[in-house]
């Protein structure tokens, strides 16, 4: 029993001086020893296992304008392992491998065309993007691999429930991914491949980069909408694994239909596909993908252009209540707002400012809307760190791979 006890001890103490790697950076092993609150002899011996196990190595810093010694630091490497973030979105399908210290290794992209309800062709082609990918790793072995979805996932085994952006209605992706790779089928059975989706990513790393405020909304509209609550550094999940799905709040009372079997919801009124029909940006969409049009969309609103502007009003109208209605049920520190929708959030506050209403007689400030400090990469960052810190909590076995 002290043996299992101490053993426990040991994993628990290896994985707490990778994880201060994983989250801040290159340190010294007297930061280690501050920032664990574990003593220096005991941080010395744990990192002479990481690095034994090729999980960590030495590195040296050099002070700025060459002032100061250089100073011998350690970083996360596990050159023998890489980590496959495949990601699947409205235009394309992607696969970016990665080491654990998020050095990008390779990236791989499909663009599939966005043929609406046939995922099997987008699936094929993501089964090719990983499949290329991995085969350019050499001798490192996949650690791990994460499915990101740009649409609401949930169930247990995960799926799909509804990807508007692409026509689907509930899909296995993870079990027809599987039948079309085998490495991906290798990883399944292992327990080492995962769904997620987009915004539930994208929003931890949006937290971190935001100075981890307590409670955080994520808005974002790329491909589709999607959002997310952070509270106390973890995101709301549900009974169902549908929290912060704000793309189908539905807030047009009997609303036109939605793909996930509901009426009214925000994507059917403010989604990119309708502002962009709206624009007269549709054909623009088609030809060069979804990202370039909504780039176009922004120029031309800042523009002043006349159709891009009456677009944006009506949408802008239903994003802004829809943060009025989550304002007033989860009172958040900050709302982030990604994808295109970050070029304007300037204008997104003031609108939610405008409409927020009094309280008892008091004024309920409205919380600041700021714009992502991510881009584009949000959720790729969000799935690279989630894989990064599921591995670490196991530093031995991780070893062993």
């Amino acid at each position: 029993m002290t043996s299992l006890a101490s053993a426990d001890v040991r994993r628990h103490n290896l994985a707490l001086v990778a994880s201060r790697l994983a989250e801040a950076g290159p340190a010294s092993r007297s930061d280690l020893a501050d920032a664990t609150g574990l003593a220096r002899g005991s941080v010395t011996a744990l990192v002479r296992q990481l690095e034994g196990d090729g999980l960590v190595r030495e590195t040296i810093a050099v002070a700025a304008e060459g002032k100061g010694r250089p100073r011998t630091l350690l970083e996360l490497s596990g050159d023998h392992l890489a980590i496959v973030t495949v990601l699947i979105d409205a235009d394309r399908a992607s696969a970016v491998a990665s080491t654990l210290g998020g050095q990008r290794l390779t990236r791989v992209d499909r663009r599939h065309g966005r043929p609406m309800g046939d995922p099997e062709r987008v699936l094929d082609l993501a089964a090719e993007a990983f499949d290329e990918a991995i085969a350019s790793l050499g001798e490192r072995a996949v650690a791990e691999a994460t499915v990101v979805v740009w649409a609401p996932v949930g169930g247990e085994p995960p799926v799909v429930i509804a990807d508007t952006d692409l026509g689907w209605g509930t899909v296995d992706l993870i079990g027809m991914l599987r039948e079309r790779s085998p490495g991906l089928a290798r990883l399944g059975d292992a327990g080492r491949l995962h769904l997620v989706a987009d915004t539930a990513v994208a929003a931890i790393a949006e937290h971190a980069a935001a100075g981890r405020p307590r409670e955080l909304v994520y808005l974002k509209s790329d491909s589709g909408i999607g959002g997310a609550i952070v509270v106390d550094g973890a995101p709301l999940d549900g009974l169902h694994h549908l929290a912060g799905a704000l793309g189908h709040l539905p807030v047009v009372p009997d609303g036109g239909p939605c793909e996930c079997g509901q009426r009214g919801c925000l994507i059917t009124v403010a989604g990119p596909d309708v502002l962009l029909e709206g624009a007269g940006l549709s054909e623009l969409a088609r030809e060069s993908g979804l990202a370039a049009a909504l780039d176009e969309f922004v120029r031309r609103i800042a523009a002043g252009e006349p159709a891009a502007t009456a677009a944006w009003d009506g949408g802008a109208a239903e994003f802004a209540r829809t943060l009025q209605i989550v304002c007033l049920t989860v009172d958040p520190t900050l709302i982030v707002v990604g994808g295109y929708l970050a070029a304007l959030a300037d204008d997104l506050g003031a609108r939610l400012a405008a409409i927020q209403p009094g309280i008892a007689g008091a004024f309920l400030e409205a919380p600041p809307v700021a714009a992502s400090r991510l881009g584009r990469d949000a959720a790729l960052v969000g799935a690279e760190r989630a894989a990064v810190t599921r591995l670490i909590a196991d530093p031995a076995a991780l070893a062993r791979r």
